[in-house]
């Protein structure tokens, strides 16, 4: 079975969140590829003591960006991005263009703990046979413009 690559994000309000969610499902995130963005990335490997996690810039600088660069390259299957509705976000446009992203090449987004919990334990994250469909874009590279 191939191994699932799994990207973490979170608003500063939302980070001891999804720390403790990753903690608590520490034994089904141990076979798993994680990604994430800088303080949280830095906070998951000091908390589950994992050096593997792959952490990247931070959002506003460029961190969301390279997870949507990931995920255009059908190297993320899952997004879970717990984020702050009750807080403005100074770089809004970037979280709009990665979850835009997401949602172009068919990758599941968890934004709260519900939705995450819900993915990790499904089917899609254990089976081969659910993987998420990559979409056909041969119409917009093939056409003249």
């Amino acid at each position: 079975m191939a191994v699932k690559s799994v990207a973490l994000v979170a608003h500063d309000n939302k980070k001891e969140e999804l720390v403790q969610w990753v903690t608590d499902n520490n034994t089904r995130f141990s076979p798993l590829k994680l990604y994430a963005t800088g303080t949280t990335g830095r906070l998951l490997g000091e908390r589950l003591k994992r050096d593997d996690i792959n952490v990247l810039l931070s959002g506003p600088l460029g961190g969301d960006q390279q997870i949507g660069a990931m995920i255009a390259e059908g190297k993320i299957d899952l997004l879970v991005f717990f984020w702050d509705p009750l807080e403005p976000q100074p770089h809004d446009p970037d979280i709009k263009a990665l979850l835009r992203i997401a949602a172009l090449w068919n990758i599941p987004v968890a934004s709260n703990r519900a939705t995450a919990e819900f993915i990790l334990t499904s089917a899609y994250m254990t089976d081969d046979k659910h993987s998420p469909q990559r979409p056909d874009f041969s119409y917009y590279t093939q056409r003249k413009i």
